[in-house]
């Protein structure tokens, strides 16, 4: 393990889920001080690469959600200037960052995923939204679950019980992305599976069940203490508790990603089914992976602190 007397945190961004993104960079530098490593959380803004250049850090630890932060971008520009960082290289992010590409290609490797379909904003105008959304019913059927093809947090998502709630839903998700990702709203058992990997191979972690007193984990739920209880392990039987480390593992593996990944799951009638991977995972007071970490027995400023060694130690 090499010495990580300069470590860097990026946190905030310029997406929507910015301020997700700096509770998660404070929440990670005080668990790293705690583990004996201090940390300084930077924005990406304009005085980033040249701070960067001027005193290059041992290790960067990328905490940034959203567009911008998992989209490959800042990865990029990390790798260009030469530093090494925790997570995937800018590649990779984007097969994950983009659900429709990311679903295609876990379903390649074996993965169910419910039936979906994706379309662009420019759809609706040039064929008629409501033939569009007819369609899309009667090839879908009800519920249904409409999303950005890209982005985080909940936002611009919304559960969908009848054909009239569909054209608000699309609204809203336009106002967040320009494809929309319709899918089959399977019904069940809402976990969220983290994988770490510090040098022997992705590990999955103890499952987080995901139960949102509200009936709809939102932006809302997921960030308000109390809004939403977990359990940690998951209620899940011994047999789903397997398969879901197995989806998760082969998730993160098919998508080609290191260090870490949250993977979140359905569960319906015993069949797993893979909603979306994240490549920069939360670490908020109310975040699944450090629940994961804690039930696991790990604390999460020692895994993070292995996780940016590890990335030191292979200098990119």
């Amino acid at each position: 393990m090499s010495d990580l007397d300069h470590v860097l945190i990026l946190a905030g961004g310029l997406s929507a889920e910015r301020e997700v993104s700096l509770r998660s960079g404070g929440r990670l530098r005080d668990a790293l001080r705690e583990s004996g490593v201090e940390a300084e959380v930077v924005d990406a803004d304009a005085a980033l690469i040249p701070g960067i250049a001027a005193d290059p850090p041992s290790a960067v630890f990328p905490a940034i959600h959203g567009a911008y932060g998992e989209d490959g971008s800042i990865q990029e520009i990390l790798a260009l200037l030469g530093v090494p960082f925790v997570g995937a290289v800018a590649d990779a992010c984007r097969f994950a960052f983009d659900k429709p590409l990311a679903k295609a290609v876990v379903r390649a490797a074996g993965l169910a995923t419910p039936s979906s379909v994706t379309l662009p904003k420019e759809t609706f105008h040039d064929l008629g939204a409501t033939a569009v959304l007819e369609r899309v019913v009667t090839t879908l059927g009800l519920p249904l679950f409409v999303k950005p093809a890209r982005g985080g947090s909940a936002l611009g998502a919304t559960r969908v019980l009848t054909a009239g709630e569909l054209p608000g839903a699309m609204i809203s998700c336009f106002a967040y992305g320009d494809s929309a990702l319709i899918e089959r709203c399977v019904v069940g058992a809402e976990i969220a599976v983290g994988v770490i990997d510090l040098g022997e191979g992705p590990q999955a972690l103890p499952a987080v069940e995901i139960v949102p007193l509200t009936g709809a984990y939102d932006y809302a739920a997921r960030y308000t203490a109390g809004q939403t209880k977990f359990f940690t392990p998951a209620r899940l039987s011994r047999g789903e508790a397997e398969a879901a480390a197995s989806a998760a593992i082969a998730a993160h593996r098919a998508l080609g990603l290191r260090d870490l990944s949250r993977t979140d799951l359905i569960i319906e009638d015993g069949r797993v089914f893979f909603l979306e991977v994240n490549v920069a995972p939360g670490m908020t007071e109310t975040s699944t992976l450090p629940m994961a970490m804690e039930a696991a027995g790990l604390s999460l400023g020692g895994v993070c602190r292995d996780l940016l060694s590890l990335a030191a130690s292979r200098g990119s």
